[in-house]
């Protein structure tokens, strides 16, 4: 498979403190990858490093083949690479259609011009998108009243109205009430297949990480300690150990 991300022999530090050192992987086209890591291990620097958040220090880091160690994130995300986190990013004062519209790239000025200057294939985008993670009954109602569950559905589809071509999700399940996991993990696994985008997955999950990713990588310290299929990872001693150490 063609790697669409390619990160190699990446470092970062803040001060003295050491996040990523030498680390290097691939994430193939079209699959869905996994990165796990007890905490602290520098699964979210390495994510904030991917998508232009703050500079690396040393190493390469490549989408589709090209350069973007350097590129602010706004370019980065022209590019169709965009990443969600672990607290959601919605504005709570506006519905979920409105947050929709508000996320497209270039309606970023002020949002109630913005909103005047939306066409009608944009509101039926944002339906659709809202109808495919489940939101479409909730789409009138203010944002900051949706379930955290509800929210990180509605960031899911703000980044799918961007059309990304590699969504990097940290930690999508965290916080998330167990009843409402299994429909964003199905509705992770269709937009992967439905829509074509490669998933790049933070996940503390186990049972959420095995059950999704094709390939896995695992942190341990800022370094990577393992790669491998879902099996290989679940039976390797050391992630086992950086696990167990880890508590």
């Amino acid at each position: 498979m063609t790697a669409i991300i390619e990160v190699q022999d990446v470092s970062k530090s803040f001060g003295g403190v050491v996040a990523n050192q030498g680390v290097s992987l691939s994430v193939s086209s079209g699959a869905i990858t996994g990165l796990i890591g007890p905490n602290g291990s520098g699964k979210t620097t390495l994510f904030n490093s991917i998508v232009g958040y703050h500079p690396i220090d040393s190493g390469s880091i490549k989408f589709e083949g090209e350069e973007i160690s350097t590129f602010p994130v706004q370019q980065i995300a022209r590019r169709g690479l965009l990443r969600t986190f672990q607290q959601t990013r919605i504005y709570g004062a506006m519905n979920g259609v409105e947050n929709m519209l508000i996320s497209l790239p270039h309606r970023k000025m002020k949002i109630w011009d913005a909103l005047k200057t939306f066409t009608r294939e944009d509101y039926e985008r944002a339906d659709h998108l809202l109808e495919f993670v489940g939101l479409y009954e909730k789409r009138m109602l203010k944002s900051g009243d949706l379930s955290f569950g509800q929210q990180k559905l509605l960031e899911f589809a703000m980044a799918l109205m961007n059309e990304p071509t590699c969504l990097l999700l940290d930690e999508p399940t965290a916080g998330i009430n167990p009843t409402l996991i299994n429909g964003l993990i199905d509705r992770l696994k269709r937009a992967n297949s439905e829509f074509g985008i490669t998933l790049f997955v933070i996940e503390h999950n186990m049972r959420v990480i095995m059950n999704m990713a094709e390939s896995i990588y695992c942190l341990a310290h800022g370094e990577m300690l393992a790669h491998g299929s879902p099996e290989e990872i679940q039976n390797d001693q050391r992630v086992i150990d950086a696990y167990l150490g880890a508590h």
